[in-house]
């Protein structure tokens, strides 16, 4: 069964191309930087490597480059939309509709639609996905794999917030995380790993930094807290997203500095974070320019690197105890620095880094801590694209 597997996030698209269930991958690529002129653009089978930078303005755009190279005469892999038999599409935010894989209807549509709001970013950009997808893969089985389902497992006391009961009930106001699918994927691989070599894996946290950045807590393999909540705007410091910020300063906008609402709401979700920082938005430039001595660039990854730092503390709490971390996604997987700033000065919780095996590049499970280093510290490059598929092929057996 070949699945086409389309993840869209707030500035790239990852896609793979899998036959199942042996988990081959025919085909791989992403496009990032969305919306600038510089985006770049892969396209990897077996036989041909197409890397290119070029302006690509929307998701739409993308979306429509990577089905023509699947089909292109020279390149292509496929001959005809008709041999997908799945498209399984990433999707952020489910609310409380959502809790399992499912199959897209008119009516799912709608509600990720709905939903768009909690998660500005993301659904619409993989509403999009999966309407471009129903255009080309006319026979597929459309299928929407939730960023929300891994966190279902956490307890009340994380989920629900201190505010009057009937807004959870009634509203279903509370937490719900995302990155889901990549944490799960990513806390599963270091739970075998640590196995493997006969060392502690019962508390684990989980670092996904991208453009959107967050951090879950894991014990026994279920999450018990996750730092992204309502909507994925909360937690750590993210390319355009403010993270954690005191209620009140809204309020202050808008009643002190006339900003309505609607603006707000752009403030904090698209200008803010490391953007509204440091004016760049890609973390390769803010290193380069904090590199150059740009005092802007090296506070804003001083303060990115201390927010995690601090979760990382609340989360050993929590999970009464720290067998291992992992660092995973674009920045945690590519950023040596980043990491470096994270683990230094974290003796008092095991982590004790080793600058050199930190510096080298991989796409294997990799340990980066000193032999003496108590709890371990981990590299794992998430595949948000297997999972989806196992996920996708699994419902449809069902």
């Amino acid at each position: 069964m070949k699945v086409v597997i389309i993840n869209s996030g707030s500035s790239s698209i990852k896609y793979q191309l899998i036959e199942m269930p042996v988990g081959s991958v025919i085909c791989t690529g992403m496009i990032d930087r969305i919306g600038l002129e510089t985006s770049n653009f892969s396209y990897v089978t077996d036989t041909n490597k197409i890397e290119e930078v070029l302006p690509i303005a929307n998701h739409k755009i993308g979306l429509q480059k990577i089905a023509q190279l699947l089909m292109d005469e020279k390149v292509g892999v496929i001959q005809s939309t008709e041999e997908i038999k799945a498209v399984g599409h990433r999707v952020v935010h489910g609310g409380s509709t959502f809790s399992d894989t499912t199959l897209i209807t008119a009516e799912v549509k709608e509600k990720i639609r709905q939903l768009c709001d909690l998660a500005p970013l993301h659904n619409p950009a993989n509403l999009e996905g999966i309407n471009v997808a129903e255009e080309i893969f006319t026979s597929a089985k459309q299928v929407a794999v939730f960023d929300t389902a891994f966190h279902q497992t956490m307890p009340v006391e994380a989920y629900k917030y201190a505010i009057p009961n009937y807004l959870l009930n009634e509203h279903k106001i509370r937490s719900y995380g995302f990155h889901g699918t990549s944490h799960k994927y990513v806390s599963t691989k270091a739970i075998e790993y640590l196995k493997a070599n006969n060392l502690p894996h019962k508390n684990v946290i989980s670092i996904h930094l991208g453009n959107g950045c967050s951090i879950t807590a894991v014990k026994d393999g279920k999450c018990i807290e996750t730092s992204m909540g309502f909507t994925p705007i909360s937690g750590l410091v993210m390319g355009t997203r403010s993270g954690d910020i005191d209620p009140s300063v809204i309020f202050h906008l808008i009643k002190s500095l006339n900003y309505t609402a609607d603006e707000v709401n752009t403030l904090l979700q698209k200008q803010s974070g490391m953007l509204g920082l440091t004016g760049f938005s890609d973390l390769r430039d803010i290193q380069a320019n904090a590199a150059n001595g740009n005092k802007d660039c090296q506070l804003a990854l001083a303060m990115n690197t201390y927010r995690i730092k601090k979760y990382i503390g609340s989360y050993t709490a929590a999970l009464n105890g720290l067998d291992a971390i992992i660092f995973t996604a674009g920045i945690g997987e590519n950023s040596a620095e980043i990491r470096k700033l994270v683990c230094t000065d974290m003796e008092f919780f095991g982590l004790e880094l080793d600058d050199d095996k930190n510096s080298i590049r991989s796409k294997e499970v990799r340990e980066i801590n000193l032999p003496q280093s108590k709890a371990k510290i981990l590299v794992i490059p998430t595949d948000e694209e297997i999972e989806i598929a196992n996920q996708v092929y699994h419902l449809l057996l069902s």
